[in-house]
């Protein structure tokens, strides 16, 4: 009996230890030790194992042998065996044809039978556009559940090789030791060979056996400049848009097959992994596609078919109820939506490019696809990789998204938030998942819990919202297909989140209150602020940044008007005003500069030069007792503020700043030309993406505003101010 050990199946463990290794047994006619990516076959006489490379045995050649007979001992055995062919409609083409056993899927009977049988046509279903119509603009608006089909590349985006692209040119930009998957059709089996191999069965004259090429990714090979993929596939696509550069996992590469057929080859019914929707070209020659909508029903008959014994005896067509046909010729684009099911017929030799992308218009459809796999057992190999963790990354976003929306009072369209809830029931089932199956996709910068709350929170807005509107209150305005793009490139977010940004520093500079009753509301709103703009503790006080400037203004704009109107409510000398509102321009980390007859004395705040300055001496003791002993709480307390951050999230939102971002239109001030420091003003330039932001703690490469200058010792820093305010308060001690 012939036995093989298939390449992509391990059957020894590879020794890590030297002796082991110098002992392991050796093999074939090259005599080197088992190697679990190469494909061999055992000898029936000597039981030696070979490569196939080493004795000229391909992998799909050795299912029909039937007695194999290794290079040595056919010298006095003879040749190898063949298997005898006893049927064409059977993937065992030894089982005898007693009319018993019905036709199997991928034959050469049922390949004439399907091109013989009719169906309803395609042009029922299909929506036929042009290339400048197809956009993102109006697939959010009308939908994509329906098949497109464009009959010329123009205004797609498409790039692609000439319609005299050879299966030779495939081999000269990709490489002859490129291992490929290959299809024996008529035993609709998977083996793997080198592509020149291929490529030599292809020019073939007489041509064996039909083998098909489906899987052929080629993103990290020449032939990947030839080939840009539409606009569409590229702006909805999810791996485009959320995949982080820096993510532990390994990008996914699906948007780039070159698929190379022989007549009759034929695929069988299916739904593309993780229910990914697909665009295909046909460069030359023809394809077939039957198409079945992805109703409830025929998703419950095909998972139910897809795990009976004997699928391969039935069309699954007929289980439905309309199996549409789709002739796609040479020149033509198809694009199948989301959880289609579809079996596809090369009705002549035929080179065709394609690609799957995720994206937000089908995400409950995806996330079912997604689990109907799971539920199959399909292996790893042929699902979507990584799915779980792309997820992950789109809720992170997604959930940017909406509170976008919510800021803009924009209704998102019913699409994205019926995908975010069925996001969440996904994110909650696989986290009750891991205690059982470790293998967790979870990103580490993720905090899945957390992010799951806010999203249930952000839902919960939406619905209340709606209900308000229902009841007679103001409405929400309804999301316009081009108002507010869901899905941008890195760039545009970055861009938006920087007007978000502004937008939240305007609003709370508007409505900060000016008149506060009590102290309390000043520790109150302090902490409100600096919740709100997730930040943690400056480095030291040092000269204001471009990128402290945002939140030193809110601070300033926002608290500084409190303690005016504390002032007003509890009148104070001027000393001690001036040294409250020293504490809070500390905190916000715009520091006065020390002139050059002061270097040597107490530092004083510029407010308190000769012209502003009072001739009584009994206000300056006071100043100076008040200074002292401010300074004095503040040495006190320095670790108040310590321990308050160490179980906040501070150090997680500094994870996500970019001190050292420049500013596109600086605006600098310098006081006078002997003060030691100068603060820098600058509009509010647009953070970094994610994926593009530089480690935490990475300084500033180059920035002339800090550059040789460090704060003085024996300053105190801005948490430690910050601590001293709020612990005053608390105690009734403020200086006012």
């Amino acid at each position: 009996m012939l036995k093989t050990v298939p390449a992509q199946l391990s059957g020894c463990v590879v020794c890590l230890d030297t002796k082991k290794m110098a002992a392991a047994p050796l093999y074939c006619v090259c005599r080197q030790s088992y190697d679990v990516s190469r494909f061999m076959i055992e000898c029936d006489i000597c039981n030696d194992w070979f490569h196939g490379s080493c004795v000229q045995v391909e992998e799909h050649h050795a299912v029909d042998i039937d007695v194999y007979h290794c290079p040595k001992c056919d010298v006095q055995h003879g040749p190898s065996l063949m298997k005898n062919r006893n049927n064409w409609h059977r993937h065992d083409y030894t089982e005898p044809d007693d009319g018993s056993r019905p036709v199997q899927a991928g034959t050469s009977v049922f390949v004439r039978e399907l091109q013989n049988r009719t169906f309803p046509s395609a042009d029922e279903i299909m929506v036929q556009m042009q290339g400048h119509q197809v956009t993102q603009k109006y697939l959010e608006k009308q939908g994509f559940r329906y098949p497109i089909t464009v009959p010329k590349v123009d205004g797609l985006g498409l790039k692609l090789p000439p319609s005299s692209f050879s299966v030779r040119d495939v081999e000269e930009y990709v490489g002859g030791d490129k291992i490929v998957d290959v299809i024996d059709v008529a035993r609709q089996a998977d083996s793997k060979m080198k592509l020149r191999e291929f490529v030599k069965y292809y020019y073939k004259p007489h041509r064996p056996k039909v083998l098909n090429v489906i899987s052929l990714e080629f993103s990290d090979t020449k032939m990947a400049e030839l080939v840009v993929v539409p606009d569409i596939a590229q702006k909805m696509s999810w791996v485009e848009n959320y995949w982080p550069d820096d993510s532990f996992f390994p990008k996914p590469f699906v948007q780039k097959y070159c698929l190379m057929g022989v007549k009759d080859s034929y695929t069988d019914f299916h739904i593309d992994f993780g229910g990914t929707s697909v665009w295909y070209h046909v460069l030359w020659g023809e394809k077939i596609f039957y198409l079945i909508k992805p109703t409830q029903a025929n998703l419950a008959l095909y998972e139910a078919w897809s795990s009976s014994p004997n699928q391969s005896e039935v069309f699954f067509g007929d289980k439905v109820d309309k199996c549409y046909k789709c002739v796609v010729s040479q020149g033509t684009t198809v694009l199948i939506p989301t959880g289609w099911i579809h079996a596809v017929l090369t009705s002549q030799d035929c080179m065709a490019f394609g690609g799957n992308f995720l994206h937000n218009l089908n995400i409950g459809m995806q996330l079912r696809c997604y689990e109907m796999e799971r539920r199959l057992k399909t292996p790893d190999l042929f699902k979507f990789p990584y799915f779980e963790a792309i997820c992950w990354y789109v809720a992170k976003n997604l959930l940017e998204t909406l509170k976008e929306l919510r800021e803009d009072n924009c209704q998102p369209p019913a699409y994205l938030t019926e995908g975010v809830k069925a996001l969440i029931t996904a994110l909650k089932n696989w986290l009750k998942r891991e205690v059982t199956e470790p293998a967790s996709e979870v990103p580490d910068h993720i905090r899945p819990n957390r992010l799951i709350k806010e999203l249930t929170k952000e839902i919960r807005y939406l619905e209340e919202e709606q209900q308000s509107g229902a009841g007679g209150s103001k409405p929400m305005k309804s999301q316009g297909s081009g108002a507010c793009p869901l899905t941008r490139s890195t760039l545009d977010r970055a861009s938006h989140h920087a007007r978000r940004t502004a937008r939240r520093l305007r609003h709370h500079h508007h409505h900060a209150p000016k008149t506060p009753s009590n102290l309390e509301i000043l520790e109150l709103h302090t902490r409100q602020v600096l919740k709100r703009l997730e930040v943690g503790p400056f480095e030291e006080v040092r000269v204001l940044t471009h990128y402290h400037l945002p939140h030193a203004a809110l601070i300033f704009n926002s608290v500084v008007p409190l303690l005016a109107g504390l002032c007003r409510e509890h009148p104070t000398s001027p000393t001690t005003e001036e040294e409250a509102v020293e504490g809070m321009l500390s905190m916000a980390g715009l520091l006065y500069p020390q002139r050059p007859e002061e270097s040597s004395t107490a530092q004083e705040p510029w407010w308190s030069s000769p012209a502003h300055r009072s001739p009584d001496r009994a206000q300056q003791h006071v100043r100076k007792e008040c200074r002292a002993e401010l300074s004095q709480r503040i040495q006190e307390n320095k670790n108040f503020m310590d321990s308050q951050s160490s179980g906040s999230n501070s150090s997680e939102a500094w994870g996500d700043q970019s001190p050292s971002r420049a500013a596109s239109t600086p605006l600098c001030l310098d006081p006078s030309p002997g003060t030691d420091y100068q603060y820098c003003e600058t509009t509010l330039s647009p953070p970094l993406h994610p994926s593009k932001r530089s480690a935490p703690n990475t300084p500033p490469i180059s920035n002339q505003a800090t550059k040789g200058k460090r704060p003085k010792k024996g300053m105190a820093t801005t948490k430690q101010r910050l601590g001293k305010i709020l612990k005053l308060s608390r105690n009734n001690h403020f200086l006012l």
